[in-house]
């Protein structure tokens, strides 16, 4: 045994937990090493000190008084546990959020006429008026945002109006749906279907 091993050993052996075995090793070790009986001897004299103390009497509520002096964990909000069981939810929402800002920004923001359509070479533009002449088909969808639409002819698509006005003569035919977005919701939602079809295409 080195005395490396025998230091342990003796703490166990003065509390009364070495067994046989291991107990007649460390005696075997202080008979032959003089340091370690020396510290042996001075373990077994602050042992008898600390046992020929007089113990402090502990008042009945200390325990009490402990607890109540630690501090209350803080809580943390049902959200933040909500978001720590799913990242992949919490991600997609704030990145919804970040999108939702950003078309409420864009829809508050003086814009300037925009006109985007798969066949815009009938579509005749006269200030900040779109006109779509009789006898004239624009094939496939159409868009204007802030700006007059004036229908006379034909849309073969879609055609949406976001916050502008819609004019159609008793000539005009719009194949598929007319959409008119004039809220800030219903531009978010817009926008938001749009995005999504260009990514599924």
């Amino acid at each position: 045994m080195n005395c490396k091993d025998a230091i342990p050993w003796m703490h166990e052996y003065l509390d009364g937990d070495l067994s046989g075995p291991e107990a007649a090793k460390l005696k075997e070790h202080l008979l032959t090493c003089r340091d370690c009986r020396a510290m042996f001897e001075q373990f077994e004299r602050t042992e008898a000190l600390v046992r020929s103390l007089t113990p402090v009497p502990v008042p009945g509520d200390l325990t009490a008084r402990i607890m109540n002096g630690i501090p209350m964990p803080k809580r943390r909000g049902a959200w933040l546990r909500w978001v720590r069981r799913h990242p992949a939810a919490s991600v997609a929402a704030v990145f919804a959020l970040v999108m939702l800002t950003s078309f409420a920004t864009m829809w508050n923001e003086d814009s300037e006429l925009i006109v985007k359509g798969t066949d815009l070479e009938h579509v005749q533009i006269r200030g900040n008026t779109v006109i779509v002449p009789a006898g004239q088909t624009v094939r496939g969808n159409l868009m204007v945002q802030g700006g007059e639409v004036q229908v006379e002819g034909e849309v073969s698509g879609n055609l949406t109006v976001i916050d502008g006005t819609v004019n159609m003569a008793s000539t005009a035919r719009i194949a598929g749906q007319y959409k008119k977005v004039d809220q800030a919701l219903d531009y978010v939602w817009y926008k938001l279907n749009d995005w999504a079809t260009a990514i599924t295409h």
